[in-house]
């Protein structure tokens, strides 16, 4: 009773602004919280406070990365058979985003180096699952780029009819928010990083557009706290990065607390400069790591920014190889639960997820790193005692 009390309060906050730059013309809001969070579109102006709020959106989008961020930094080799079951394991759960791999060179992630037949496995088998499914594949510069559009251009030539079913493709480049980041992990400085997506974003969208159009992701890594310059991450920094990609014709910015060194207050800091800046909460995704277990404390705060979109891994697989002591994202398992406890809908069948989670750890020989994944296997298998 207590609970339902306080998620149905409507508490007024006033939001500061973070950035000098004021891009879009509207004056500082009041945010009004209902069930615990409102959207960006929920925002009301000063002459407009006193009428009904918009209908609520309670739909979020869950990006599964385990197959490419969860599995990237593992040293033992996994089996394509592996990634390739786990990606048809995950596509039967009602996600509707996955990412499947990474076109980068084997020398730096030697587990991506088969990422070129799992795209044409997802290509020539219709994977089931009960929902459409975008598949995301990263490809950091030209190169990878072209490695990719070769075998979509091979699979759009070899189809025997116009009909031919091609599933949602997405590519994805990956800039840094501060300049030690950007060396370690592009060899190379954030300004120089993005003139080499400029020309990668610009081929993609000129792909073959009407036949296999492919949107466009771009990651902006260590944007809560850097494990070289610490926590201060510049977010006037990030939100110039995430304008810029934008303009490049990015179709959406994942901000990643690659450390997992952020705090609720520097989430909503954060995230204030970036409206500030005008972008929008449509144009975010947060991808949080939970090193310090406030992967959830900032969802929460995110979502009562108004995004809609968030990263996680399956069992909490994954670690940036370039990012000292960064363990893994946080899990599906437990941002599902979480979001769904909100009253939040992701379309994510939990036990489904669960029961992948015990799968692919136990497959790899990772402890299942999901307190609600266990949790959910644990009391199934009390229940058929």
């Amino acid at each position: 009773m207590a609970r339902a009390a306080l998620i149905s309060r409507r508490i007024p906050i006033t939001l500061t602004r973070c950035c000098p730059r004021q891009v879009r013309n509207v004056p500082t809001p009041t945010l009004w919280m209902r069930r615990g969070f409102a959207t960006a579109k929920d925002r009301p102006s000063t002459e407009t406070a006193q009428q009904p709020q918009r209908e609520f959106d309670n739909r979020v989008k869950i990006v599964e990365v385990g197959p490419r961020d969860g599995l990237q930094n593992e040293k033992k080799t996994i089996p394509l058979a592996t990634k390739i079951d786990l990606i048809e394991r995950l596509a039967k759960t009602g996600l509707t985003s996955i990412e499947a791999g990474s076109f980068v060179s084997p020398k730096w992630v030697p587990q991506m180096n088969n990422s070129s037949e799992i795209l044409s496995h997802i290509l020539n088998n219709e994977i089931p699952s009960p929902v459409p499914i975008t598949y995301s594949f990263l490809t950091p510069n030209i190169k990878g780029l072209n490695a990719a559009t070769e075998i979509l251009s091979q699979h759009a030539s070899s189809s025997q009819t116009p009909e031919t079913k091609v599933p949602s493709l997405e590519i994805a480049v990956f800039a840094s928010a501060t300049e030690s980041f950007s060396q370690k992990n592009l060899n190379c400085s954030i300004a120089a990083s993005l003139e080499n997506f400029r020309p990668v974003i610009a081929a993609a969208k000129a792909f073959l557009p009407d036949t296999i159009p492919l949107r466009v992701r771009a990651y902006i890594s260590v944007v809560l706290g850097c494990p070289f310059e610490g926590y201060e991450v510049s977010p006037h920094k990030v939100a110039e990065i995430a304008t810029t990609l934008l303009e490049m014709g990015a179709d959406e910015i994942a901000l990643g607390d690659t450390t997992g060194m952020g705090t609720a207050p520097k989430t909503k800091e954060l995230l204030d400069c970036l409206w500030s800046a005008g972008l929008r909460s449509e144009d975010v995704a947060m991808h949080f790591h939970d090193t310090y277990g406030q992967a959830l404390v900032n969802t929460l705060v995110a979502l009562e920014a108004g995004i809609r979109t968030f990263d996680c891994s399956v069992g909490g697989l994954g670690g940036c190889p370039y990012s000292p002591g960064a363990t893994g994202n946080v899990s599906t398992e437990n941002m599902v639960y979480f979001l769904e406890s909100l009253g939040m809908k992701t379309g994510v069948d939990l036990d489904a997820v669960a029961d992948v989670g015990n799968w692919i750890t136990g497959e790899i020989g990772k402890v299942n790193e999901s307190a609600v994944g266990k949790a959910v296997i644990g009391a199934r298998s009390r229940m058929e005692v």
